[in-house]
């Protein structure tokens, strides 16, 4: 029996598989994103923290290597937010994701161009609010994904915001195969979102020595959540800057943070009012204390360390707790056919045992 995999999810987004790479920073890079798309999947490029002034070039090199659809990921409160949604609009951008709400104004500015608006939440008021705001789909992490995570599992999260809001909902934290596409779609997502698993790819930008701290990891408890890094729950591998930074102290992660802080400012090209002006906004809306937000400055230096550089045990390893279960570095394609050919014979075998 053939098995349609089609959903709501690639009817939406033009792709063949309904599988997302996530917009990993310093990771979902043009290169990532188009093999993804070429593959039959969709990518999303990591729009906070590519240059500005690369902004456009990143767009315009994904449409080179590929002809697929792609999205675009952005936080409403950096500064050039404003920006990359005039470059999502003259670029013909199929998607774009986000993890606060840019405001009903500007996502209704989105929908109007047909842009599909889908944000990740990991808790289920924040996908009952992100739907109520505009949302076309929402992509929803379990604790044990990577990165900035919330501490209810996927399936639990699942199931409570399926039965909460009316649209396409992606499952994402701890998928890596084709078994864990077949349980999404049964439990009646449109499909799922991973991280992790394309970080750990051959198309992946991150550099082999990071990679190889990826694949020595073995154990589910080895990829834990700390606040050491922000101030916010995030999860990781375990390495030697987690462990210092949280024998450090309050005082002495303040202090990297504001010196990091200095750093992304060079690097996004913020100028001194706009960070501040960006906390005043982050601290109003709720979302950070102040503690919090001089640390948000932490995440993306400290990551590029890692990501970038090259020096594992310098920088941050964000990771889903499904990193210690794989192996191995496929090709973008090899990995999103193999998860697609695995998830229609599982269907096929419910579908037969169901008759």
């Amino acid at each position: 029996m053939a098995i349609d995999l089609g959903t709501a999810l690639t009817e939406r987004l033009g792709c063949r598989y309904p599988i997302v790479q996530t917009a990993m920073g310093w990771v979902a890079e043009p290169r990532l994103v188009a093999a993804t798309g070429n593959a039959g999947g969709f990518g999303f490029l990591a729009g906070a923290t590519i240059e500005p002034a690369r902004m456009e070039e990143a767009i315009v090199e994904v449409k080179r290597l590929s002809d697929r659809p792609f999205g675009v990921n952005f936080h409403m409160y950096q500064p050039n937010a404003e920006h990359i949604v005039e470059l999502v609009l003259r670029h013909g951008v199929r998607a774009v994701s986000y993890s606060r709400s840019p405001g009903k104004q500007m996502i209704t500015r989105l929908k109007d161009a047909g842009v599909v608006c889908m944000p990740t939440v990991g808790a289920l008021k924040h996908a009952v609010k992100a739907v109520q705001m505009g949302a076309d789909m929402v992509t929803v992490q379990g604790g044990e994904g990577g990165g900035h995570t919330g501490s209810v599992p996927t399936a639990l999260l699942l199931g409570q915001v399926l039965d909460s809001v009316q649209v396409p909902v992606i499952a994402a934290g701890g998928f890596k195969d084709g078994r864990g596409l077949a349980a999404a779609l049964a439990m009646g997502a449109a499909g799922i979102a991973m991280g992790t698993r394309f970080l750990m790819t051959r198309e992946s930008p991150v550099p082999q020595a990071t990679l190889q701290r990826y694949l020595q990891v073995r154990e589910p408890d080895a990829i834990r959540v700390s606040r050491a890094i922000d101030g916010m729950p995030q999860r990781m591998i375990d390495n030697e800057l987690l462990v210092h930074l949280e024998q450090a102290g309050a005082p002495r992660r303040l202090w990297l943070a504001l010196k990091n802080g200095l750093a992304y400012r060079r690097h996004s090209g913020m100028g001194l009012g706009q960070m501040l002006a960006t906390a005043f906004k982050l601290r109003s809306a709720g979302e950070l204390s102040a503690a919090q937000t001089l640390m948000a400055a932490n995440a993306p230096m400290i990551i590029q360390q890692a990501m970038v550089e090259g020096h594992p045990e310098r920088g941050v390893l964000p990771s889903g707790q499904i990193a210690a279960l794989i192996d191995d570095l496929p090709s973008c394609a090899e990995l999103i056919q193999r998860i697609a050919d695995d998830a229609q014979l599982r269907l096929a075998e419910l579908a037969r045992r169901a008759s």
